[in-house]
C-alpha cells in the first residue's frame, strides 16, 4: 500500500501531477474495501442460510464497519478482496463467447435433498447417497480444481456423480456429459482424474485376505470341500470398439465382436480379490494368467501364506484357487478332472468345484450389471482402460461391504422386438479345455487329495 498514487490534472492543462495518497487517505481506502469484503461475505453466507431476516442485515454491516477499524486487520484489506472475487462472492467477469452456457441436468436432480429422490439416486449411480458421499469424502483430497477468472471449477461430488452415472448408464460421453454441465472433453478428463482418485483412495481395497477376513473366506469354502481354498477365477470378456491403431485380429472374436479380456478372482462373498485386465481377445486365458501378477507372487510364495492344512495321501496346502478346464492343473490352482465318461469320485469333484466356482458368475453378472458400460461395445483408451474396470472393482468391493443390494433386473434386456432376454455377460466355456499331461505331480495330488477327503467311499 506503500506506493500507492493519487493523479490530477492541473488547472491549465498541463502534464498531470502525481502525490502520494495520505495515511489517512491510505487507511480510509482500506477500511472501505475491508468493509465491502466482509459485508459481502457475510451477506452471501446469510443468503445460503434458510432463515434469511433483513433486520440481520444492518448488523452485519455494522459489524463489518467496526471489525475494519481494527489496525491489526486493516492491511488485510486488498487479500480479503481478492479472495472474495476468486471465491465468487463478488460477481465474476462475464464468460466469454466461446465458453457455452449449460444446463444441469441429472446432477440438478441429484442435489436435491428429499427422500423421494432416494430411488432416483440409486438409479443413477447404483449406490445410496451416504455410500456416495463416503466415496466422495475418500476422494475430494485426490480431486483438486483450480479457480480461474472466468468459471467456478466442478466440484468434486460433481466428478465423482459423473464418473458414476458415466460407468452404470453406459451413456456415450456427448450424452452424458451435457446432463451434468460440462463438455465432451471436461467429461474425458474427469473420469479419467475420478479413475486415479478412486484407485489412490483404496489401494488396499483388492487384495487377498489377511487375519480374520481370511479365516471367514477359507471357513466358507472348508464348508464345500475346499480347505484352505482363497477364491475362484475366471475371466470375462470386455467388450470394445476396435482399437484405433491396433490390428482388428487381435481384439476378435468368433462372434465378430472386439474385447478385451478381464480376470479376476472372487470370494464366496462376490469380493474381487485380484483383478488383471490388458491383454485383448484373442490371447488365451491361460497365457492371460502366466503373464499377470497373480501368477508371479503365487509362484515366487508370497500370495498364500495361510497356515498349512493337511490332506490326505500327505499333501499339504498353504492356498490355492480353483479355476475351469481353460486352464492346467498348477499347485496353487485347482482345475477339474473333466472328460466325458468319469469315475464316480471325478465325476464327484466336478460336481462340487462347479457350484463353487458358480460364485464367479454371480460375481461378474453384479459388477457389469451394475456398471453397464463395460457391457457393451464402447469406444474407450486402451491405455486408461484397465484403471477404469479397477476402479469399478472398487466400488463393487464397497458397495458389497456397505450392504447395497443388486437389482436382478438389469441383468435382463430387450431385443429388438421388445422380448426379454438374458444379458451377455461375456463368459464362454474354453473351446478345447487345456492338457493336463504336463501337469507335475504336485498339481495332481493337491486335487486328488481334495477329491478322497471330499468323498473318501468313493476312492
Amino acid at each position: 500500500m506503500e506506493d500507492i498514487q493519487f493523479s490530477c490534472v492541473a488547472a491549465d492543462g498541463s502534464a498531470p501531477r502525481r502525490r502520494a495518497l495520505s495515511h489517512r487517505e491510505k487507511r480510509l481506502v482500506v477500511t472501505s474495501l475491508l468493509a465491502v469484503s466482509t459485508h459481502l461475505q457475510h451477506t452471501a453466507a446469510l443468503r445460503r442460510s434458510p432463515g434469511r431476516r433483513a433486520g440481520l442485515r444492518e448488523a452485519i454491516a455494522t459489524h463489518a464497519m467496526a471489525d475494519s477499524n481494527s489496525s491489526a486487520t486493516v492491511w488485510d484489506a486488498p487479500f480479503l478482496m481478492a479472495n472474495a472475487i476468486v471465491s465468487g462472492v463478488l460477481p465474476r467477469e462475464t464468460p466469454r463467447w466461446w465458453i457455452r452456457r449449460r444446463t444441469g441436468g441429472t446432477w440438478q436432480d441429484l442435489i436435491i435433498d428429499d427422500d423421494a429422490t432416494e430411488d432416483y439416486f440409486h438409479e443413477k449411480l447404483r449406490m445410496t447417497r451416504g455410500a456416495f458421499y463416503d466415496i466422495v469424502a475418500a476422494c475430494t483430497p485426490f480431486l483438486q480444481r483450480f479457480l480461474t477468472h472466468y468459471r467456478t471449477p466442478l466440484m468434486p461430488e460433481q466428478l465423482v456423480a459423473f464418473a458414476l452415472y458415466r460407468w452404470a448408464s453406459g451413456e456415450t460421453f456427448d450424452s452424458a456429459t451435457s446432463s451434468f454441465g460440462m463438455g465432451r472433453s471436461s467429461g474425458i478428463k474427469v473420469v479419467r482424474d475420478v479413475t486415479n482418485a478412486i484407485l489412490s483412495a483404496y489401494p488396499d481395497k483388492i487384495a487377498m485376505p489377511t487375519g480374520r477376513r481370511l479365516l471367514q473366506v477359507t471357513r466358507a469354502l472348508a464348508a464345500k470341500g475346499f480347505p484352505n481354498c482363497f477364491g475362484c477365477m475366471d475371466c470375462s470378456h470386455v467388450y470394445v470398439d476396435k482399437p484405433a491403431n491396433a490390428l482388428a485380429e487381435n481384439y476378435f472374436d468368433r462372434k465378430q465382436q472386439y474385447f478385451v479380456i478381464a480376470q479376476v478372482v472372487v470370494d464366496l462373498d462376490m469380493r474381487v480379490l485380484d483383478v488383471h485386465v490388458r491383454y485383448p481377445g484373442s490371447i488365451h486365458d491361460a497365457r492371460v494368467l502366466i503373464n499377470s501378477s497373480l501368477y508371479r507372487r503365487a509362484e515366487a510364495g508370497t500370495l498364500f501364506l495361510a497356515d498349512a492344512v493337511d490332506l490326505p495321501y500327505g499333501v499339504r496346502t498353504r492356498g490355492y484357487v480353483l479355476a475351469d478346464n481353460g486352464y492346467g492343473p498348477l499347485p496353487w490352482l485347482v482345475v477339474p478332472y473333466g472328460g466325458v465318461v468319469q469315475p464316480p469320485d471325478e465325476a464327484h469333484f466336478d460336481t462340487c468345484h462347479k457350484s463353487s466356482r458358480n460364485v464367479v458368475e454371480w460375481a461378474f453378472g453384479r459388477l457389469e450389471g451394475m456398471w453397464r458400460l463395460f457391457l457393451r461395445q464402447h469406444k474407450t483408451n486402451m491405455e486408461n482402460l484397465p484403471q477404469q474396470f479397477t476402479a469399478v472393482c472398487i466400488l463393487h468391493n464397497l458397495l458389497i461391504e456397505a450392504g447395497i443390494e443388486f437389482d436382478e433386473r438389469l441383468l435382463v434386456d430387450r431385443d429388438a422386438d421388445g422380448n426379454e432376454r438374458p444379458i451377455d455377460l461375456g463368459m464362454h466355456e474354453p473351446a478345447a479345455p487345456v492338457s493336463q499331461d504336463d501337469a507335475t505331480d504336485d498339481a495332481l495330488a493337491l486335487r486328488d487329495a481334495l477329491s478322497f477327503r471330499m468323498h473318501p467311499t468313493m476312492a
